[in-house]
């Protein structure tokens, strides 16, 4: 727990051990802890995917494997609100390229960083369903839809 131990305490570890308990034996159970290991921890950095590769009593490249696969799982920290800007194909043609260009240039970051100051990770989705009101973006859980440039500097504002 060298990287970790100065962030969380070994209550969290206890909380993932417990996960692990109750799904190492389960079909399918490595997303289910990895998931609650996200929630705990905020992201899975290398230490926390080695206990869980232990307590689940299975190889390390395959925890890694699952970890890097889904972009829903994240070995590095993630910004406080993560924007996510839809590049699908509804949105890609109505703008949506335009948007993640003005996310770039403004926050400073590139897809899939988070900026220094740790408020935002930018991020690219290839569907959000508002395929209909396109181009959209999210912003943690909000969708925002029919999204323009000029209307990306108010929407910032507010977070």
């Amino acid at each position: 727990m060298s990287n970790l131990s100065a962030e969380v305490s070994r209550q969290d570890f206890e909380k993932l051990a417990n996960a692990i308990d109750l799904y190492k034996t389960r079909e399918g159970g490595l997303i289910p802890v990895l998931h609650t290991a996200q929630g705990i921890f905020g992201y899975l950095p290398l230490e926390v995917q080695e206990f869980i590769a232990r307590g689940m009593d299975i190889p390390l490249s395959e925890v890694s494997g699952v970890v890097s696969f889904y972009s829903y799982f994240s070995s590095v920290p993630k910004g406080k609100h993560t924007i996510r800007v839809c590049l699908g194909t509804a949105c890609y043609v109505r703008g949506g390229k335009k948007i993640i260009e003005y996310l770039i240039d403004h926050l400073g970051v590139n897809a899939g960083e988070t900026t220094d100051d740790g408020k935002f990770t930018l991020e690219v989705a290839r569907c959000i369903g508002a395929c209909g009101l396109a181009p959209a973006m999210m912003i943690d859980e909000k969708v925002y839809r029919q999204v323009n440039v000029n209307k990306l500097e108010q929407i910032l504002g507010d977070y």
